[in-house]
Parts: structure tokens; C-alpha cells; sequence
């Protein structure tokens, strides 16, 4: 069996990193045999492709052929890439950049990580491929749909004391938010509930039983129908802005997966969520200094 200590990893390519497999610890195949197997969203043929370019390497560096025989323990390192990605046609925006924090402005549409259909239009492999920042890393997400602000970490050694603002909720978040208007709903308010993965895929959902979700909730601007919120989470489920306003009878403008499903035809880009991550607060672990930035990104008028 190889060495698992494997000092060597390829480099990022065009804003992405290797991918990594290792080979278990019995087995007779081939290079190509086991990956085909092992991997198959690459169909053998891509694989052979990806082997003859020299796309796929050891954890020696050196390129696998696809007749190499299989060893025991070894890491393979690949490339991942999309034939057919749909083309995002908005522009990021960096903030904010220093040794340890990086905070970018994402358009409304954009994947804040590689996923599905997306890989180089993603605002992680547009930063790195942009800014040459192979070790930066979200320290939390905001679903495709939302606008606003992304706290990055730009280095491996510092990022767990960052990461830990988010683990210990010791960072605020003020999203804001258009949706309908209702006079018989009082705000401000509270809004707790217990979510939990709807049947439906990708969908959240409250359920009876104990509360694991909380938004502080407040009116901003009130014009006709519509008004305009601040939507303050202390926990951090997914969808979560988006359900606790959904089961007030108050589902965002635009929202197309709540209350109901209705995702917009490919490369529609007319009707965005009206939801902007707006401002991030914290106090600078490494610096004790007190940090805000604010999106400068805009909602739609309420008229």
C-alpha cells in the first residue's frame, strides 16, 4: 500500500483545485477500469480523454495511464470540468480583501460553490481564478438565488478562528427582504419554528415540535401592497428567511420554490429573489477590531 502522507497535489487550475479519489486496499483492474467504475458521472470514454491529456495524475505527480495496474491506497488527482455550463451574465463584486478576509458582493443567480450544472460560473472559482487565491474557502453560503455579501477566508491556517464566528453565532446578519404587506400581521417580531427537509427535493418545511429555527423580523417601508423587511436570522437552516416569511402568508417576491414550485425557464434572469444578504458584523478574532460591511447591491422598488 502507498504512503498515505501523499505530499504531492496538483495545483489550481483556472480557478479550480484537484479533485481526489484513492484507491481501496484490494483490487485488479485498471487505472481507467477502476475510475469509469468508481466515478461514472465521467463516462469511460471522457475518462480515457481525461488520461491520454494527462489530466489525471498520482499522488507522485506523475500522469496515469489508462492500462496502469491498479495499486492498493494510491490518490488520483483530476480535474473537474462541465462541457455545456450555462453562462452566468452578472459580475461579482470584492469589497473587501486583506491577508485573512475576503468579502465579495454576489449577483442575484450565481453559485457561491461549485454544484450540478455550474462549476467556473461560481463565485468561489471566479475569485480564485481572478485573484490567484487557491486556498480561499466561503466561510457560509447564501442560496444561488440570493444577492448580497460572502465572508471568504483567503488562508487555511487562520480560517478555523473564523469559521467558529458562525459556529458560536457570534456574527450578525441583516438580510433585506420585499415581499407582500399584511396590516393584520404585527411587526416587529419574533418568528420560531422547527424545519426540516421537505419529501419535496431541495424544498424546507416547518414541522410540529421543538423550535431549531429563529428570524427577527422588522418593517423597513410600507408602499401599497408591498413593503420592504429586515430579516435577522439567529440560527442558519437553509431557506430559512424564505419559509418563516412563506408560512406568515408573506412568500417573497419572485421566491420560485416557495409556497409553491415554479422555477423560471433556462437563462431567464427577468424575475430575481427579492432577497439581498445585506450587512455582516463581527469582532475580528484575530484582531479583536469590530468589522461591518455592507452590500452595495439594491432591491427592487416597491411600486
Amino acid at each position: 500500500m502507498h504512503n498515505a502522507h501523499h505530499p504531492f497535489a496538483p495545483p489550481m487550475r483556472d480557478g479550480v483545485g484537484p479533485s481526489c479519489v484513492v484507491l481501496p486496499t484490494a483490487g485488479q483492474c485498471s487505472m481507467l477500469d477502476f475510475l469509469a467504475e468508481r466515478l461514472p458521472a465521467v463516462d469511460r470514454s471522457g475518462w480515457l480523454a481525461r488520461m491520454q491529456a494527462g489530466d489525471v495524475v498520482d499522488e507522485r505527480g506523475v500522469p496515469v495511464a489508462p492500462d496502469r495496474p491498479f495499486e492498493p491506497g494510491l490518490r488520483l488527482y483530476y480535474y473537474r470540468h462541465l462541457a455545456d455550463e450555462p453562462e452566468i451574465p452578472f459580475t461579482e463584486t470584492v469589497l473587501h480583501q486583506d491577508e485573512h478576509l475576503l468579502v465579495a458582493d454576489k449577483p442575484h443567480f450565481m453559485p457561491v460553490t461549485p454544484s450540478g450544472r455550474y462549476l467556473q460560473h461560481t463565485l468561489l472559482v471566479r475569485l480564485k481564478r481572478r485573484l490567484n487565491l487557491p486556498e480561499l474557502s466561503p466561510l457560509h453560503r447564501i442560496d444561488r438565488d440570493t444577492a448580497g455579501l460572502v465572508l471568504f477566508s483567503v488562508q487555511q491556517r487562520t480560517r478555523g478562528a473564523y469559521q467558529a464566528l458562525f459556529r458560536d453565532r457570534s456574527i450578525t446578519k441583516h438580510y433585506e427582504a420585499v415581499a407582500p404587506w399584511r396590516s393584520d400581521i404585527e411587526f416587529p417580531r419574533e418568528h420560531a419554528s422547527r424545519m426540516e427537509e421537505s419529501p419535496q427535493f431541495f424544498r424546507m418545511h416547518e414541522v410540529p415540535g421543538p423550535p431549531n429555527s429563529h428570524t427577527h423580523m422588522e418593517v423597513l417601508e410600507v408602499r401599497g401592497d408591498w413593503a420592504r423587511y429586515r430579516l435577522s436570522p439567529v440560527s442558519g437552516k437553509r431557506h430559512q428567511l424564505r419559509v418563516h416569511m412563506a408560512a406568515l402568508g408573506l412568500p417573497l417576491r419572485n421566491d420560485a420554490f416557495y409556497p409553491e414550485v415554479n422555477d423560471p425557464p433556462e437563462g431567464d434572469y427577468s424575475r430575481p429573489l427579492q432577497l439581498l444578504a445585506r450587512s455582516l458584523a463581527f469582532t475580528d478574532p484575530l484582531t479583536g477590531e469590530h468589522r461591518q460591511f455592507e452590500s452595495r447591491l439594491q432591491l427592487q422598488a416597491l411600486a
